[in-house]
């Protein structure tokens, strides 16, 4: 069986301040062309198909013509909710919409019922996996402790459950939307950290044929068995080096699995230039950036005049601009964004602990700031799932 993995498509979603549904829609038509073109048997979308819980009308639109037209190829479709959809609004008409092949998963007490689909060779079972935020379903999986690694385990029961009482040989395919260890964030995704732990081994999957992964935007194989589609677009120039793609993934009779990439449209390259102004404007090794989409970090010891004024005289779209004077790290001029580049909200409030008192937050400070920043997030995933 052929399958297409791809996800976090996020529709509605900006590329600072540029508008990419023109893009997204280009997209949607290359993966048609895919399923079409390639013989694909069904279409895996593994999460955060909006960007938003509440998507604007024109990326619902988008989303509507992508079902009919899935649907009227005839070809499957499994698709989950991911941590950026409100998984309850993506699932209406489910049932309905069911009918037509495009199958939603997005409930997880479902996680243990399989879409089932044959081919020649006998059943493969779906298992679809929604997002699962461990505050609001670790009483319906039964675990004490609120974590990711609890609640996929906990989920992952149910499905070789399941799948043991089926006919011995039938293959099985799980989609789920987590950081699974191994896997390399860009600064796109949204944070989804738990006591201050946001990666789930990969051995949590083990068991199952085929694991169709979304959340992180970069492309990667984690192993033959476990991978990554990424976006389809870069949402952020930590993506610059991205090739983005899908995976075509062919699953043989005895469920092994051969796996090529598939890439997708560039509406246009991203490119990262760093240094003085004067010397951005004058090297000649970035005459192939000019069309690019650019985000500049300028090195100057004081900030020039007009910087983006000039800057867009050689590089029109440019995007982004930041300010990062050559300093040593020990020097008090260097900026507070950067001495702050890659600490979590947790080491940044440990730090203020020990600046304003003299010593830093014992284990069970550390605890109450943990279980804090923990109730926060719950509480504001919850409320943007309401709205």
């Amino acid at each position: 069986m052929r399958l297409l993995h791809t996800s976090d498509w996020h529709l509605g979603r900006s590329f600072h301040r540029v508008n990419t549904l023109g893009a997204q829609a280009e997209f949607i038509g290359h993966l048609v062309t895919t399923v079409r073109e390639r013989a694909v048997d069904a279409v895996l979308v593994s999460g955060d198909v909006y960007d938003r819980a509440v998507p604007p009308l024109a990326a619902v639109e988008l989303f509507d013509d992508a079902l009919h037209r899935l649907a009227d190829l005839g070809v499957p479709t499994v698709m989950i909710s991911g941590n950026h959809d409100s998984a309850r609004r993506l699932g209406v008409g489910a049932g309905l919409i069911g009918r037509a092949g495009i199958h939603l998963r997005t409930e997880p007490s479902a996680a243990g019922t399989p879409v089932v689909l044959a081919d020649a060779h006998g059943d493969v079972a779906f298992y679809g996996l929604p997002y699962l935020e461990p505050a609001l379903v670790k009483d319906e999986f039964g675990v004490e402790k609120a974590g990711h690694e609890a609640v996929l385990a906990a989920a992952m029961d149910r499905v070789r459950a399941d799948l043991a009482a089926r006919a011995p040989g039938t293959r099985s395919v799980v989609l789920a939307h987590a950081f699974v260890a191994g896997g390399e964030p860009s600064d796109s995704e949204r944070d989804i950290t738990v006591g201050g732990v946001a990666a789930v081994p990969a051995g949590v999957f083990d068991g199952v044929d085929y694991v169709a992964l979304g959340h992180l935007h970069g492309c990667q194989t984690l192993s033959d068995r476990v991978r990554y589609s990424g976006s389809p677009l870069p949402y952020s120039f930590s993506e610059a080096a991205h090739c983005k793609s899908m995976w075509l993934v062919d699953l043989a009779a005895d469920g092994t699995v051969d796996a090529e990439r598939v890439d997708c449209p560039v509406p246009r390259a991203l490119a990262r230039i760093r240094g003085t102004l004067e010397d951005l404007l004058a090297d000649p090794e970035l005459t192939r950036h000019e069309e690019a989409w650019v985000e500049a970090t300028l090195t100057d010891p004081v900030r020039p005049a007009d910087p983006m004024a000039r800057l867009t005289e050689r590089f029109p779209h440019t995007l982004s601009l930041v300010f990062d004077p050559d300093r040593a790290e020990d020097d008090p001029e260097v900026s507070y964004a950067r001495r702050l580049a890659g600490r979590s909200d947790q080491q940044i409030a440990e730090d203020f602990v020990a600046h304003v008192r003299g010593a830093g937050p014992d284990a069970h400070e550390q605890g109450v700031l943990r279980d804090a920043f923990d109730a926060v997030r719950a509480d504001e995933t919850v409320r943007e799932v309401a709205r």
